[in-house]
């Protein structure tokens, strides 16, 4: 699998899956969420309505990771996963590696070959970007399945060095 970590703006990626660091209400919010929400169009939001009327009614669970098509995305699919927000007590590094693991699940299930990640759980959600890019670098290089191409798309140049440095580390 080939990984490239990008300072960019994760919403004009061409992949065919991108991943939205969701709240569990799928309503869209800050951040990416707000963001993918903007680009993708109103189809999105009404598409993650009928998610939350049908199967996900409590909402998503963290960890947890569901698809809905892109709508005015380049991409063909949006991968919704909700990462644990540390200020609420979710602390367990567990929670924040089935975010990155179920959402390569879905890419797969869906037959997503190339996916563009965010730095889910950084900012807002208190986790530190070491960890977040730590977690999800592992995860992705452990995972086994038809993803080709794994892009974690990140907002600075800050936030992009400490995922090529830890990238670097962990492929020595």
């Amino acid at each position: 699998m080939e990984i490239r970590i990008l300072e960019d703006d994760i919403t004009r990626r061409r992949v065919d899956a991108i991943v939205n660091a969701a709240n569990s209400s799928l309503l869209g919010g800050g951040g990416v969420d707000g963001a993918i929400h903007r680009a993708a169009g109103p189809a999105l939001l009404a598409a993650c309505r009928e998610l939350r009327r049908d199967e996900y009614q409590d909402g998503l669970p963290v960890g947890a990771a569901v698809q809905t098509g892109a709508f005015d995305l380049s991409a063909r699919w949006v991968i919704h996963t909700v990462g644990p927000n540390r200020h609420a007590g979710q602390t367990d590094p567990a929670l924040l590696a089935s975010c990155f693991r179920r959402s390569l699940e879905v890419a797969d299930r869906i037959g997503a070959e190339s996916v563009a990640f965010p730095a889910i759980s950084a900012g807002v959600y208190g986790w530190e970007a070491e960890t977040v890019a730590r977690v999800g670098l592992a995860e992705v290089l452990a995972y086994d399945g038809g993803v080709q191409l794994v892009e974690f798309v990140l907002f600075s140049g800050g936030l992009a060095e400490v995922f090529r440095s830890v990238h670097a580390e962990l492929t020595r």
